[in-house]
């Protein structure tokens, strides 16, 4: 017995020692591969342009770029500070917030969200107050504060930017299918 469990104790150790020894052969491989690409004067191909897949991509993640080279990264979205309320692209979206956020502190102890958009100060900085919903717990009974499932505002609220939409989405709301309606009619 305590020789099968030496004999099996030698394999493994062999058997670890030939998968090292394969990954050492296969990684020297690998770092060649990045200085033959520099001597052939590769360089970046430029991915800042929103790519469109054509027939036979298949991963619309790499915006054209091939799985051997490298992409720049789009740039990023820029924050748009207006006042102006967006459009809803689903039922029960949350509203987008229409302002940067860089710096406001939501932790346990503070949630710089609320100074304006609380009940108390909404009015005062003219900001919408937050949802009678945010004020109730899992049973549906309203607190005096803002419930701890809803204090982490970025949770579901996103800043408004100018990024473009990547997919297109036709949701009409009610009111749209209603007009619609009644014109066809």
């Amino acid at each position: 017995m305590r020789n099968k469990t030496l004999f099996v104790t030698i394999a493994l150790v062999l058997l670890a020692a030939l998968v090292f020894a394969i990954g050492l052969l296969v990684g020297s491989r690998d770092r060649e591969a990045p200085a033959q690409a520099a001597a052939r004067g590769s360089t970046p191909v430029d991915a800042r342009a929103i790519f469109i897949p054509g027939a036979g991509q298949i991963d619309a993640l790499r915006r054209g770029v091939p799985v051997d080279q490298e992409g720049h990264p789009p740039p990023m979205a820029r924050v748009e500070n207006t006042s102006i309320r967006r459009h809803r692209y689903y039922p029960m979206q949350p509203p987008t917030i229409p302002h940067a956020i860089d710096g406001y502190q939501v932790d346990m102890n503070s949630n710089r969200c609320m100074l304006c958009h609380g009940r108390d100060n909404a009015a005062n900085f003219q900001a919408p107050s937050v949802s009678v919903t945010h004020y109730m717990d899992r049973d549906g009974q309203f607190l005096a504060t803002i419930s701890p499932r809803r204090y982490f505002c970025s949770q579901c609220h996103v800043v408004q930017t100018d990024a473009p939409l990547l997919v297109t989405n036709g949701f009409k709301d009610i009111d749209e299918v209603l007009r619609s309606e009644r014109a066809r009619q």
